[in-house]
């Protein structure tokens, strides 16, 4: 930690009156595992206490610059309407109605150093960072000392996002509607009739889809949802857990795949794709975009062409919520919640980042001082308890299940991004790097040319994740800006590295900052879509049907469009000319 991030830990550990300020995390509630969640005028139960380490970091601020109690909202947006014509509980606006997420641009080494020393000091919230800018959660009363510490470029260089919606009300909006909730209580049986409708010419699912993506859901309704579709698809699906959570949640998983039925002839080793989501707990729409993945592969099989031969080449285990302590936390407590739940040295600052916590470059030295930081990465490596047994359970497959991990697609968001390894260093290059960029700038394609899709830039992990990174011809000569946080330590590098994943990717999901963290649920099934159109081409292109190794016998045109189901339209299946071009280009 930073020499000023102690003498505000001094002060922390000093001022009597400060601890007073921010009472500890109360004892675990003995219903702390309990599925089920009462309903409430938005939905769900929310436990509004607000959390104590940022009461905390707000009283030192004030009494180290003075600031009073109550102090006026900055900017006219803090006094709009909502959006959507219901109020927040006054509870939602206790916790977050004095926040709000400015985005400063950042064009020097010194703006990086300087943001990030200052996001350090006053234990802000850094929602995201790449190499332009970097999004910040700050109380409202809090902006006049943060400007304090930055430099004039700075003080001028940012502007407030979700401009047009308070954040108590953005939160309010992610939340299930009343009417919503009701359905679920009424047909928690899920009715059997789970048939995706395909509209003419296109093997996807309609746009409509099942009510089940209508909404963001709790844990309460996804695991349920996830034994249903074990027990009704017994021929391809079988639900797993992949691990136990500190608090003792298990970590369910969908593998999806049909195994041959040859018994005169061992198998070989089973080709096996893993998806992930939820590491980051508030990270919402990563959690729906894996069930929506699961769904519509489970039940196009047999009816698509294209994902029946997928699944007969591939197994595909989808993880919807590596960190389900978190997720639930994030229902019931604190939307904003990012890390895991297990309690650290300081008592009034629980979790681990949990995709900072594998030891291949673990860089806790930088952040084990700091167990208030959302990207803290523990005491060791593999302190996070859920990152190290859902670890344990991937080797054991290798190891053990005959199982061979060929691709890996760790969802996050936001920021619309396709990243490769690696994710700890902008200057060491993996192995097998043209491979990587041609199948990544693929699934970049396959995105944008979805229904809607939208745009998603490809680059490395570190380079999409620093702020920020110029890179010239030769990237020797390429001038790396501070980084705003740590970046060792991800489940993207050990996957690759360690267990020698051939294609693993980080897909930062929707959107680009306008909603951020708070993507409305209008989003839920576009997102799924434009990954479902991915997970169709990492597919082909694992079989070779797609990319350079595809030119010797590059198929018709006709053929390729009877061949690809889902790419119906003919902005879909244009000539892959123009994909080869931009990715010598990028080479």
């Amino acid at each position: 930690m930073r020499q000023s991030s102690f003498a505000v830990l001094s002060l922390l550990l000093l001022g009597p009156s400060l601890i007073t300020a921010a009472p500890h995390d109360s004892a675990p509630s003995p219903y702390a595992h309990d599925r089920d969640i009462s309903p409430n005028a938005a939905g769900y139960s929310l436990n509004h206490t607000p959390r104590p380490w940022r009461r905390l970091s707000d009283a030192i601020i004030r009494r180290i610059w003075g600031l009073p109690e109550k102090q006026k909202s900055l900017g006219a947006h803090g006094d709009s309407t909502p959006a959507h014509g219901e109020l927040p509980e006054p509870q939602l606006l206790a916790r977050y109605g004095e926040d709000m997420v400015l985005r400063f641009n950042i064009s020097t080494s010194q703006d990086a150093s300087a943001l990030a020393e200052a996001a350090d000091i006053l234990f802000l919230d850094v929602w995201e960072f790449n190499e332009d800018w970097v999004d910040i959660r700050i109380a409202k009363d809090v902006v006049p000392s943060l400007l304090g510490l930055l430099p004039p470029t700075l003080q001028r260089s940012h502007v407030a996002l979700m401009h047009d919606l308070d954040l108590a009300q953005a939160i309010l909006n992610t939340y299930p509607s009343p009417s919503a909730t009701q359905l679920h209580d009424e047909e928690r049986s899920f009715s059997p009739s789970l048939k995706p409708s395909f509209p003419s010419g296109k093997g996807h699912p309609s746009r409509k889809g099942h009510p089940f993506f209508q909404d963001y859901q709790p844990l309460s309704v996804i695991n349920p949802w996830m034994q249903l579709m074990a027990s009704m698809f017994t021929t391809h699906v079988r639900r797993i857990n992949v691990g136990i959570s500190y608090e003792g949640r298990d970590i369910p998983a969908l593998r999806v795949g049909v195994h041959p039925t040859n018994n005169d002839q061992p198998s070989p080793p089973r080709k096996t794709v893993l998806v992930t989501g939820g590491s980051h707990a508030r990270e919402w729409i990563s959690t729906s975009t894996v069930n929506y993945l699961a769904w519509s592969l489970i039940n196009s099989y047999g009816k698509v062409h294209t994902i029946t031969k997928l699944l007969e080449s591939f197994d595909f285990v989808f993880v919807p919520t590596l960190n389900p302590d978190g997720y639930v936390y994030s229902w019931e407590t604190d939307r904003l919640w990012r890390k895991n739940r297990q309690p650290t040295s300081l008592r009034f600052c629980r979790g681990v980042d949990l995709d900072r916590s594998y030891p291949y470059k673990w860089e806790g030295e930088s952040t084990r001082s700091n167990p208030c930081s959302e990207s803290y990465s523990g005491d060791t490596p593999f302190d996070g308890v859920e990152a190290q047994r859902f670890a344990e359970w991937a080797k054991n497959e290798t190891e053990n299940n005959n199982v061979d991990f060929v691709g890996f697609l760790d969802l996050h968001s936001y920021s619309q991004q396709i990243l490769y390894p690696y994710s700890y260093s902008c200057y060491e290059e993996p192995p097998t790097i043209e491979d990587l960029e041609e199948l990544a700038l693929g699934l970049a394609k396959a995105i944008r040319i979805s229904r809607k899709g939208r745009p998603y830039k490809v680059t490395s992990a570190c380079e999409g994740n620093v702020a920020a990174s110029k890179t010239p011809k030769d990237k020797k000569d390429r001038l790396v800006l501070p980084r705003i946080e740590s970046s060792g330590g991800s489940a993207l590098d050990w996957f690759y590295h360690e267990l020698k994943v051939k294609y693993a990717f980080q897909i930062k999901l929707r959107d680009t900052g306008s909603y951020g963290f708070l993507l409305p649920r209008e989003n839920i099934i576009p997102t799924g879509e434009e990954l479902l159109d991915a997970i169709l081409y990492l597919g082909r292109f694992m079989l070779g049907e797609v990319g350079f190794a595809a030119e010797e016998h590059a198929t018709k045109p006709e053929e390729l469009l009877k061949e690809a189901e889902y790419d119906a339209d003919d902005e879909e299946v244009e000539d892959e000319n123009d994909f080869q071009s931009e990715l010598r280009r990028k080479r």
